[in-house]
């Protein structure tokens, strides 16, 4: 069991990283990634949503709607736990730390709208057997988007030193560099599940 736990852990953090790999959650990676402290900042209230919002969405799911015939209410459900989730981390951080609640701004609100964590609510649902699975599967999917921004934040530091043509200026070497990140993940695969193979 533990090791199943592991190697789901390790598989969302590096084979299937919700940013670089399934691409969701671009917004707030494009946007907060320029600096360190603020990229943290994100990921840190990503991985607290993202693990609260699966622990009281995959309750929800399993003993109230899918018993009831209401399965297809799923998605507007699990939308509104995630907004009154996101709404007390943002009360918490406002009043626990306005330095990092000011420079996160307009995209702390946007978690709420995040489909990285929506997204995570909907896959446990299909690929977690168990509520400790789903929780781990949600936890390694936050720290994977923690990887994914803290990695970036260094690469736009070094882009800002760079001197590209003038015509990928801005956000198009953004992009490039992000795609170039988003490669060099794909050479995870299978690394997890031959390191696991033998558990």
């Amino acid at each position: 069991m533990a090791a199943k736990l592991a190697m789901v852990f390790f598989s969302m953090i590096l084979v299937n990283n919700y940013v670089l790999v399934q691409f969701l959650g671009i917004c707030p990676f494009l946007g907060v990634s320029k600096k360190l402290d603020s990229a943290v900042g994100m990921s840190a209230a990503v991985i607290f949503v993202m693990a609260l919002a699966t622990s009281a969405t995959w309750p929800v799911y399993n003993y109230i709607l899918e018993p009831n015939g209401l399965g297809y209410l799923q998605t507007i459900v699990f939308i509104l736990i995630i907004a009154v989730l996101v709404q007390l981390v943002e009360i918490a951080m406002k009043k626990f730390m306005p330095p990092l609640y000011k420079a996160l701004g307009v995209y702390l609100p946007l978690i709420t709208t995040n489909c990285a964590v929506l997204g995570v609510t909907l896959s446990v649902l299909e690929d977690c057997e168990s509520f400790i699975e789903a929780l781990v599967y949600a936890l390694g999917a936050g720290v994977g988007f923690m990887v994914a921004m803290v990695l970036f934040s260094g690469v736009r530091r070094r882009l800002e030193d760079a001197n590209p043509p003038k015509c990928f200026e801005g956000l198009p070497i953004t992009l490039v560099a992000a795609s170039i990140t988003s490669l060099s993940f794909m050479g995870f695969g299978g690394v997890i599940e031959n390191i696991f193979a033998g558990h």
